[in-house]
């Protein structure tokens, strides 16, 4: 049987998966819809993903606005520090950010709804990451704010990452919110990103 706990921000939830291992390896079921709509986790996955990334990398910070995208995470290769951040303009917990990591070794999942941008730093020598997500990806929707942005804080376990152009060049979380028309509500942020 699964366990599910949350994180620092409650609506993402972490997955621990149940191994059965013997002399020949190891057994897992991934994913149940009957058993994970069961525990709150019952969107619809649309997409499956896979992605590759070398020791060093930071991918984010990510989101599609509407409809949004949850996302359903797990590392098949190696280890990542997976990082949410809260992007409902009118939630408590607006631009607040959590983080955990996650190891194949280790049989786990994250859950990241909609409403919460995503990114991971890759800590092994290489990383490959698979994810379901509940729509289907759209260009035109596809959103990114600095991974390093002063206003949200992020404390990231790399100095320098690896980093592609669209993710060097991204925008303050602030910038993308009016970008996207967003009521602000209480948002705090302000500065420039430190890049």
């Amino acid at each position: 049987m699964i366990e599910i706990s949350d994180c620092e921000l409650p609506e993402v939830k972490r997955i621990q998966l149940r191994s059965y291992s013997d002399d020949r390896g190891f057994f897992i079921e991934s994913y149940r819809s009957p058993i994970y709509k069961k525990m709150g986790i019952d969107p619809d996955f649309l997409q499956d993903n896979h992605s590759f990334s070398k020791k060093g990398t930071i991918r984010g910070m990510h989101f599609q606005s509407e409809p949004g995208q949850s996302k359903l995470i797990s590392v098949i290769v190696g280890t990542i520090y997976d990082v949410f951040v809260d992007i409902r303009p009118h939630s408590a917990t607006f631009g607040k950010w959590g983080a955990c990591e996650l190891a194949a070794k280790n049989h786990e999942q994250l859950f990241i709804p909609v409403g919460f941008a995503h990114g991971f730093a890759v800590l092994s020598e290489e990383a490959h990451i698979v994810y379901k997500v509940s729509n289907v990806f759209n260009p035109e929707t596809e959103k990114t704010f600095c991974y390093d942005d002063p206003d949200v804080g992020i404390v990231w376990p790399i100095e320098h990452p690896i980093l592609s152009e669209k993710d060097r060049n991204a925008p303050c979380l602030k910038e993308v919110m009016i970008d996207e028309n967003m009521d602000l509500g209480s948002c705090r942020a302000t500065g420039q990103c430190a890049h």
